[in-house]
């Protein structure tokens, strides 16, 4: 049950997935969501389409505003990538309420009114989808999905980009490990890596890796053609490297050069880089890529009903930082399995103190640098709020998130193709808006 509303260079591509490595729009001119929805744009339309409705790689620029909109549910038509598999079994279907009770639901929410940070004039739930440009959004309330309502490149059946999300499923498997005793986060990165040789990770335990309070230089000022994020994506782009390029071939490979900048534990600095050091750690630990991980201990067990896809290096190896592309409802399964704890379907999937431990949150001490979650902290790859609901998220750079709140016992899932890369942007709307839909759930019957 649904709602449809819609009939710099190749390298840089993979890591300005999750990165944002694409520019920030000037906020004047942008085509507004109806307008740059990829149907009305009529990208890759026709068989074959004109030159001008093409968007194409190695030229990448496919994730440029307003062709992002039509990209983010076809990546893999890009890049190489590798299957997180949900196995063979039949899917375990969710729950919904009676179609009427689910129609007039809809309704409600969609007409549900409230203030934006710092505007002096209300707006609608629908309003809000539309400024944030949502490709997908699924609410579950108490176990049930209550709203769903599909938009853009993406549809009941499609799967869309998550960008920097992939940082939290990542993170989370790492919490599995610890939890299990598989992964002692107390060791540092050189114990379980030798190899890192002097990169400034080889001093890092792992839980600061896990928390990104490393002190590791890695710079992503885009203005600047040295910065670190641009030797980063040289090194990771899965295209052939040109014949006179002799810098890091992969995300490990760069992994091993990084240089110290602060000390270890300090602060928060949210570096991509911690998010590929973790991959690699959990890989040696478990002897297997994240997707395997991800698809044994996740994807197979919440009864997923669709397999996710992970982009990968010239080496093969998964863009932990940035890489997966999913259903909205698998999003919406992985988001409830960390409301309940880490039991889903009547089976526990993971220890109840994995969930327990990142919905704690991390040292509030260390967190900077974000003044629209100013009160938050951020833990094995996941955003908590310390908000009155103790809610807490997975974010990606475009408007991707699983909003998990606790006290309001619901689960929100957007996707979405943002034209800013940042969710500074988005979260004077974003956030309010979620706070009045829980508010709204708490008062049902």
């Amino acid at each position: 049950m649904w709602f449809s509303t819609s009939k710099a260079g190749a390298a840089a591509a993979v890591v300005a997935l999750a990165t944002g490595a694409q520019m920030a729009l000037a906020e004047t001119g942008l085509l507004s969501a109806q307008d740059s929805d990829p149907t009305v744009m009529g990208w890759m339309q026709g068989f074959p389409p004109p030159d001008e409705r093409l968007i194409t790689q190695p030229d990448a620029n496919y994730f440029s505003f307003p062709k992002l909109r039509w990209s983010v549910c076809h990546l893999r038509e890009f890049l190489p990538t590798e299957e997180i598999s949900r196995g063979t079994g039949a899917p375990i279907a969710l729950s919904y309420p009676s179609p009427a009770r689910f129609a007039d639901l809809a309704r409600q929410i969609d007409a549900l009114t409230f203030r934006p940070t710092n505007a002096t004039e209300d707006m609608t739930w629908d309003q809000s989808l539309y400024a944030n440009y949502t490709d997908g959004m699924l609410i579950m309330h108490k176990g049930q999905v209550v709203y769903e309502r599909y938009f853009g490149c993406l549809r009941e059946d499609g799967k869309h980009a998550i960008m920097s999300m992939t940082k939290s499923i990542t993170g989370l498997l790492a919490e599995i490990l610890v939890a299990e005793g598989v992964l002692d986060d107390s060791l540092t990165v050189k114990d379980i890596i030798p190899e890192i040789g002097q990169s400034a990770f080889a001093t890092a335990t792992v839980r600061e890796v896990m928390d990104m309070t490393t002190g590791v230089q890695y710079s992503e000022d885009y203005s600047d053609p040295e910065a670190d994020i641009w030797v980063y994506s040289r090194a990771a782009s899965p295209l052939p490297k040109p014949a006179d390029y002799d810098g890091p071939d992969g995300y490990w490979e760069y992994l091993q050069q990084v240089g110290p900048e602060g000390a270890h534990g300090e602060a928060f600095h949210y570096k991509t880089i911690n998010s590929d050091m973790l991959g690699w750690v959990i890989s040696r630990v478990t002897g297997k890529a994240v997707t395997e991980l991800a698809s044994e201990r996740l994807w197979r067990p919440m009864g997923a009903e669709m397999d996710a896809y992970q982009t990968v290096d010239g080496k093969g190896v998964p863009f932990a930082g940035g890489g997966v592309t999913a259903g909205l409802r698998d999003l919406a399964r992985l988001g409830q399995l960390m409301l309940n704890e880490g039991a889903l379907n009547g089976k526990r999937v993971f220890p109840a103190a994995v969930a327990q431990t990142i919905a704690g949150g991390g040292d509030q001490s260390k967190f900077s640098g974000f003044p629209s979650i100013a009160n938050g902290s951020y833990t094995s790859q996941w955003w908590v709020f310390h908000n009155d609901h103790g809610a807490y998220a997975a974010r990606g750079v475009h408007g991707q998130t699983i909003y998990v709140d606790p006290t309001a016992d619901m689960v929100l899932v957007r996707l979405a193709s943002h034209p800013r890369a940042q969710n500074g942007f988005i979260d004077p709307t974003s956030l309010p808006a979620y706070q009045a839909v829980a508010e709204f759930l708490m008062a049902q019957n």
